[in-house]
């Protein structure tokens, strides 16, 4: 079956930390693909903040446009708000019986998997690969003898994945406060961000 790692965000927007990750996931690991999945509405995130569903999707397309390995998947947009993990991994598999899913994610997204909707089933069904956080120092302890019982059975991967501690809260300050973001954003998403006047 073909291997297909979903990394899911509101991308808010997309950054070159969010590309070192998925890339580094679709070409080290045993994944065919990494396709980015853009959230409306994390459940845990203040939609306020969002800018429009239309822009986020489109900034990630554009950053992903000339890399094979990397895919845009806007499956949560045609699903309820707010968006639940659970909901999409069903959704997903339903259209596309014949490639099998895993789930990428944070280690600080792990650590607090059990907030998630149904977070037992994702555990159960699906292989969860995990990239450490710098601020965390999650490479340098063994993350999985700190995990809830529950989790020990789970098939949880951590991966030794380059990180880059850049933050798209960061990033939107920088262009609110009109500061250069160049090597922080591929080239066309800041001409887009520019052209439309978003996070001014």
């Amino acid at each position: 079956m073909k291997q297909v790692g979903l990394y899911f965000g509101t991308f808010n927007p997309i950054h070159i930390g969010h590309l070192v990750i998925g890339n580094f996931m679709a070409t080290h690991g045993q994944l065919d693909e990494v396709w980015l999945v853009v959230s409306p509405h994390n459940p845990l995130k203040d939609i306020k903040k969002l800018m429009p569903d239309a822009h986020r999707l489109q900034m990630a397309r554009l950053a992903i446009k000339e890399n094979e390995n990397l895919q845009v998947c806007d499956a949560e947009f045609d699903l309820p708000k707010p968006s639940y993990t659970v909901n999409t991994m069903r959704h997903l598999k339903d259209l596309y019986p014949d490639i099998e899913f895993s789930i990428i994610m944070g280690e600080d997204n792990l650590v607090g998997l059990q907030k998630w909707r149904d977070y037992q089933e994702l555990l159960a069904k699906y292989k969860i690969l995990v990239y450490p956080r710098i601020s965390t120092s999650a490479g340098k302890r063994d993350l999985k003898q700190e995990l809830p019982v529950e989790f020990k059975d789970a098939q949880i991967t951590l991966c030794d994945a380059p990180l880059l501690e850049i933050s798209s809260t960061f990033i939107r300050e920088s262009i609110r406060d009109k500061k250069d973001v160049r090597y922080l954003l591929p080239e066309a998403v800041i001409n887009y961000i520019s052209n439309n006047f978003l996070y001014e």
